[in-house]
């Protein structure tokens, strides 16, 4: 979910030589950054082995992308600059995913269970809202076609399918209070989950749907959290000094993975921020880093990205050119 950032439509044990590459790719980062200066972006597309920390690039595009979804006819969906598109992993092809009109479209999208949808959030600038942001939640075929609008107030940011297909989860804005709500995937009524005030963000059911994992300030720290699925037993899991984002459960429910910048964002989950991915067993709540420290944040692991065997992440790095 976009908050800060809103104007900008979501802009979305290694080998020593692996470390010293990946570590090299940091540097050139942080040496060229500047936020002062229009500035270029490499986006690394890239996958993690969750076992043994392997980190492959799928791709290297001097493009910004964002937000990875792995489908399990082994493609990635990504956003960049308001579009979708798909990349294959075996081919590398890229290509633009047809939305129709539904052109505005950030980092907030994914993949239902069968496979044969997607939801995206959309900058609906016909939407009479006042808000400077105006993102709505639609579903459209897997291979693309005409948005079918979900939600009907705005801002709302889609996080998470139910695993029957029947809800969606996501992050919205009502009376200046970001909370976590559920729709049924052809509209209605939206139920609210979240009351706390400050930031609830990032919902994603689990597996089997009794859980939805989230993220929250409501400690006055970013942390992650867990409720039912229905709003109700909401307990805080991680308790640490990094700020933590994006949970996403894995398809075989053993584990969550997450964002974590590892300094004190508040309440922000910028772009351009020293980050590490983190894996949680869910078995004995065990906590390990499955990458180094790197250079992203905002569009790195919005969305669920699990490989469809729960062996491998998808996700972004960046370097400012």
């Amino acid at each position: 979910m976009i908050h800060l950032q809103e104007y900008f439509l979501a802009y979305s044990k290694h080998s020593s030589k692996k470390v010293l590459l990946f570590f090299c790719g940091i540097l050139a980062s942080l040496l060229s950054y500047s936020q002062k200066k229009k500035v270029d972006t490499t986006s690394f597309i890239q996958t993690v082995d969750i076992e043994n920390g392997n980190i492959e690039t799928v791709l290297a595009i001097n493009k910004h992308f964002e937000a990875p979804n792995w489908h399990p006819d082994n493609y990635l969906i990504l956003n960049s600059k308001g579009k979708l598109y798909t990349l294959d992993l075996k081919s590398k092809d890229l290509e633009q995913l047809d939305t129709d009109f539904a052109d505005q479209c950030n980092n907030d999208h994914g993949i239902s269970a069968d496979g044969k949808w997607l939801a995206i959030s959309h900058n609906d600038m016909t939407d009479p809202s006042p808000k400077s942001y105006k993102s709505a939640i639609y579903v459209v075929p897997i291979d693309g076609g005409t948005p079918e609008k979900v939600t009907t107030k705005v801002p709302s940011y889609w996080h998470g399918w139910s695993p029957d297909g029947k809800r969606l989860a996501y992050c919205a804005e009502r009376n200046g209070n970001y909370d976590v709500y559920t729709i049924g995937v052809n509209g209605g009524k939206e139920k609210r989950l979240t009351t706390a005030e400050g930031l609830d963000d990032g919902p994603e059911y689990s597996p089997d749907g009794k859980y939805i994992y989230y993220n929250s300030y409501k400690s006055r720290h970013m942390q992650i959290w867990r409720m039912l699925a229905n709003g109700k037993k909401q307990e805080q899991l991680t308790f640490d000094e990094n700020s933590n984002w994006f949970p996403h459960p894995s398809p075989d429910g053993k584990w969550i993975v997450y964002i974590a910048y590892t300094s004190d964002q508040k309440q922000d989950h910028l772009f351009g921020k020293q980050v590490k991915l983190r894996l949680m067993n869910l078995e004995t709540n065990d906590i390990k880093d499955i990458t180094p420290v790197f250079f992203g944040g905002q569009g790195t692991i919005n969305v669920p990205s699990w490989s469809p065997d729960s062996k491998k992440l998808a996700f972004v790095s960046y370097s400012i050119n």
